[in-house]
This record gives C-alpha cells, structure tokens and sequence, in this order.
C-alpha cells in the first residue's frame, strides 16, 4: 500500500473520530433548518403573512416533494394546504 492511500485512509479515520461524536446533532440542526425554510416558503399558503413571499413563491414547485415529509415531521396527517393536495 503507497504512503499516499495510507495518509489517505489515516486523514479519512481522523475526520470520522472527530465528525461522530456531533453528526447526530449536526444532522437535527440542519432538519431543524429545513423546517424553517420550508415554513418561510410556504407561509402565505399556510395563512401566516410572508414579507417575502415574492421571493418564495417561484420556490414552491420545487420543494412540493419534500411537502409531504416536512408536514408528517411536524405532526399533520394530511397537507394543512387546500390547494396542494399530497396525500
């Protein structure tokens, strides 16, 4: 084995004993994030006003897919929206 994949796999190794300990919360901070911008692009259709809906708009066909997993996380059987119909 060359020294070049030896220092490889050590450099790989050391980032894992580093990385591990926080992936588990590292992964809820970015869910949580998520959330949020999931919740910014679809508050106007969800009835909370958007200050920036002009912007979110053009958005919305492009997270509709990941719609139905966000409103199952945060504990909605079905889509809160009359217009999107996912389930």
């Amino acid at each position: 084995m060359p020294i070049r994949n030896k220092i490889q796999a050590f450099l790989e190794g050391l980032d894992e004993f580093y990385h591990a300990p926080y992936r588990r919360t590292l992964s809820r901070a970015y869910r949580d994030e998520q959330d949020l911008f999931m919740l910014i692009v679809f508050a106007e259709s969800l009835g909370i006003p958007n200050s920036m809906s002009y912007y979110t708009l053009e958005l919305q066909p492009i997270l509709m897919e990941e719609f139905h997993e966000w409103h199952l996380r945060m504990g909605m059987e079905h889509s809160p929206l009359d217009r999107f119909g996912c389930c």
